[in-house]
């Protein structure tokens, strides 16, 4: 997904004869289509036939592509995490490389005729012809020499915004911190802080030593309260139980409370909330808790309704009392609308990863309420964390990965 584009259905569920022909056939066809042209405007175009350059170019050509395929695959089938592993890195790391070669290349284009404009007039203005082959060779050349420019420039770009994406995301999440009003915080409870934290996403690229960071850059904050709103791995509980051991050791005054997110349905719910419980977490499936002012509630994933498992509102949030400040935990902030509906003061959510890698930022934007941050919906807040991992590529443009601390404030005070 990107997490907030493509939805993913459970692994071994769905026969391969469900698939869309979209997703067997053209998508790869385009997919295809769009690395021939980057390998013509990148390699074919700046090199001489035979060269050892253009050779390694179309071996990158051939096997960047395969290796996505097959990390993508594998993402969706029954393959050991050992084999997912192997591909995974090499595969996604491509993804995003050909992303941004790709930008590179078409802004290139728009540029190319400018350049060639521009060299062509300084060279009128400065050259005396001798030999009347002179001119043609040397618009050639100029030609070339953009070309290779411009491949040159965008190649270095695309390394160097993935490179720097990835070191992000393997560098742990940075700290955010919001201030939320709650008209029904009593002045006692003035300044409760919550760690809220979502899409941490451990599987075949972020394991135990991610896991590790995460959790000291939590217990580093000292919260009150920390929720877990979804999306913690992607696979089985016996391929992960070592990657995920060192969250067991997130520490709050109040405890860890934890709701699913799609991920969680995708690798098999009912093993992971009980998996979470036995590390000391508290799953709130469609139930609430009482915590010193206010109640917190929470609602399963919109991915569990395939399996009679998904939300349930009026279970979660009905005959509470209407006193009390309500905070709403779900995974995907369109639970919002219900939210409002049911009369909840503050949703905390993720799943969007703030787009994770731009330009994904306005396709996130238009399929979510709201990307990341704080917005107010009628009586209702919603705060958006963009997660503390990564999905796909372990790679993120233009939405940095964090875990938010939430103070709720009263106005009381």
């Amino acid at each position: 997904m990107l997490p907030v584009v493509v939805k993913l259905r459970e692994r071994q569920r769905h026969p391969v004869t469900l698939v869309p022909v979209l997703a067997v056939v053209v998508v790869p066809a385009v997919f295809g289509a769009l690395h021939w042209y980057l390998y013509r405007r990148l390699i074919r175009q700046n090199t001489s036939r035979g060269a050892r350059a253009r050779r390694a170019g179309a071996a990158l050509f051939v096997v960047g592509p395969l290796l996505a395929g097959t990390a993508v695959v594998g993402g969706f089938s029954s393959m050991p995490m050992a084999v997912e592993r192997v591909v995974a890195w090499p595969g996604y790391l491509w993804l995003a490389v050909f992303l941004y070669l790709l930008l590179g290349v078409l802004a290139g284009e728009v540029v190319r005729p400018l350049l060639n404009l521009w060299l062509t007039h300084r060279h009128r203005a400065s050259a005396v012809v001798v030999d009347p082959a002179t001119p043609a060779a040397d618009l050639l050349s100029r030609r070339l020499f953009v070309s290779r420019a411009i491949a040159g420039v965008a190649a270095t770009a695309a390394v160097g915004v993935v490179g720097h994406g990835t070191h992000g995301v393997l560098n742990g999440p940075s700290v955010k911190r919001s201030v939320v009003p709650l008209a029904k915080l009593s002045r006692a409870h003035h300044g409760f802080r919550i760690a809220v934290v979502s899409d941490i996403h451990l599987g075949p690229l972020l394991g135990r030593r991610f896991a590790q960071r995460v959790t000291d850059t939590i217990n580093g904050t000292q919260p009150d309260l920390i929720v877990v709103v979804g999306d913690v791995v992607d696979g089985d509980v016996d391929e992960l139980s070592d990657a995920v051991e060192p969250l067991a050791r997130l520490r709050a005054r109040h405890g860890t409370y934890f709701v699913t997110g799609n991920h969680e349905y995708i690798s098999g719910a009912d093993q992971w909330v009980e998996k979470v419980r036995e590390m000391g977490w508290r799953p709130l499936e469609n139930a609430r808790a009482e915590l010193p002012g206010f109640t917190l509630a929470g609602v399963n994933d919109f991915e569990g309704v395939a399996t009679g498992r998904g939300p349930d509102f009026t279970k979660a949030l009905g005959d509470r009392d209407p006193a009390l400040a309500t905070l709403l935990l779900a995974h995907q902030p369109t639970a919002v609308h219900e939210a409002v509906r049911h009369g909840v003061d503050l949703q905390l959510s993720g799943h969007t990863h703030g787009g994770q890698l731009w330009p994904f930022t306005y396709v996130a934007e238009a399929a979510n309420p709201t990307v990341a941050g704080l917005e107010r919906y009628g009586d209702t807040q919603l705060y958006v964390s963009r997660g503390a991992g990564a999905w796909g590529p372990p790679t993120r443009v233009g939405a940095p990965s964090d875990v938010t601390i939430v103070e709720l404030a009263s106005r009381q005070a």
